[in-house]
């Protein structure tokens, strides 16, 4: 009675996750999602936001935009080269486009924001960083830095997510 009671307590609760199978890294945490599968789906989110920010700046700081208009461009095109990155990917296995745009939505909505808090706070917070130019080495550092501190944040949140059949583990089972 004690050996069904321990089994029935490390039974799944909710949905069945799609991706944490797929990887047979055990960790004693969510399932069976490794750090690596976490790690992979945060740089995914990473290299869309680090787009869309770069190009934000850029065309904030060519049209003489002050900080703020700047900072709001930067991460409504974080958010649009994040989802679109993942849509790339779904369209590219055949799904219908309005299924794709739900899927990017569900699976990047909750990693893009973590990432945008963290890597816009740290640019704000970080003193002469907002007003540092594009030729600036400071501007380069802290994006660096940023981005960096977005990436470490972000991880454990898309390893707790896909753990719970979100995030990418939604994206995954589309790859297949």
């Amino acid at each position: 009675m004690d050996h069904a009671h321990a089994h029935a307590h490390h039974e799944h609760h909710g949905p069945a996750d799609h991706a944490d199978h797929h990887d047979g890294g055990h960790d004693g945490g969510h399932g069976r999602v490794s750090w690596a599968m976490a790690a992979k789906a945060t740089l995914h989110c990473l290299t869309g936001c680090a787009i869309g920010e770069v190009l934000g700046m850029i065309i904030g700081t060519a049209l003489g935009w002050g900080n703020l208009a700047t900072m709001i461009l930067a991460i409504v095109l974080a958010f649009f080269f994040g989802y679109a990155l993942t849509l790339r990917g779904i369209l590219g296995a055949g799904v219908d486009l309005r299924t794709a745009v739900r899927v990017a939505l569900a699976a990047d909505t909750l990693s893009i924001a973590v990432m945008e808090l963290i890597d816009n706070g740290v640019i704000a917070l970080w003193p002469g960083a907002m007003d540092a130019h594009l030729s600036d080495p400071l501007f380069w550092i802290v994006l660096a830095i940023a981005l960096a501190a977005a990436f470490v944040i972000t991880t454990p949140v898309n390893k707790w997510m896909i753990g719970r059949g979100k995030g990418h583990a939604v994206v995954h089972a589309y790859h297949h």
